[in-house]
């Protein structure tokens, strides 16, 4: 798929600036996400990845700039913001499971406290979910009873559990031991095939080439060049691109 043929403008950030004291970590920032894409941002450490893709749901706020969602935007506070961000999951580095709840309490919560769901419904719903992650017999469990990879997959469950547009990835994987990492990838990739809109932090550079619609590179707070994966690993058009690669594949 390419930009022109996806879906319409899911996210949409323009000119979006953020400084955390003297750091200017991400320098105007236009980034458009289409429904069904799956986008992949990768660069360096430190180059604003996990950054951009926290503020498109305004965990982290923004010094200036737009960000809108499905054609609102993101208000700064309050019930709006809360209404727009339930419909924006995220999988975090590190899994942020509820630890004194069972796998499918975890997974149910959301939908039952803010969708107002009805516990059996979404009960059923939730073990639905977690079979498509491939836990089902985990959901009596607790998490500490699980390895990390069935962890991030009860996440990313939870994360579809509320049927959002769009779900962040912020380096998912990088907590795991490398056996759990393509448990994890391998259900993120069936998502992708799915159509799910995704917005993806990762150094997986395999899953970059091989689930990716469109690579952001970012190096020093800027999206640098955007090009679909074929294009971007085998002739990146920036000096940064191309450095940066040369590092990573001679690995």
């Amino acid at each position: 798929m390419t930009t022109s043929d996806a879906g319409e403008p899911l996210v949409v950030m323009e000119k979006v600036n953020k400084h955390f004291g003297e750091l200017h970590v991400l320098k105007d920032i236009d980034l458009t996400i289409h429904r069904g894409e799956v986008v992949v941002v990768l660069g360096p450490s430190g180059s604003g990845k996990s950054t951009l893709c926290r503020a498109i749901n305004r965990l982290e706020s923004v010094d200036s700039g737009t960000i809108s969602l499905d054609g609102e935007p993101l208000p700064a506070e309050g019930k709006q913001l809360a209404r727009l961000r339930s419909e924006v999951g995220m999988v975090f580095q590190a899994f942020n499971l509820f630890a004194h709840k069972t796998v499918l309490q975890n997974v149910t919560l959301g939908p039952v406290k803010v969708r107002g769901m009805d516990k059996a419904a979404a009960d059923k719903r939730g073990r639905e979910l977690l079979d498509r992650v491939g836990i089902a017999e985990q959901a009596d469990k607790m998490p500490a009873q699980l390895s990390g990879g069935q962890q991030q997959r009860v996440a990313i469950a939870r994360a579809l559990a509320m049927d959002p547009k769009v779900i962040l990835f912020d380096e998912p994987t990088s907590a795991l031991d490398p056996e759990m990492i393509n448990e994890v990838l391998e259900v993120m990739a069936q998502l992708a095939r799915d159509g799910m809109t995704m917005v993806v932090v990762t150094h997986e550079m395999g899953f970059a080439r091989r689930a990716a619609n469109r690579v952001v590179f970012m190096d020093h707070g800027r999206i640098v060049e955007q090009a679909d994966p074929e294009t971007f690993f085998s002739s990146p058009q920036s000096e940064r691109g191309k450095d940066f690669l040369s590092k990573i594949l001679s690995h």
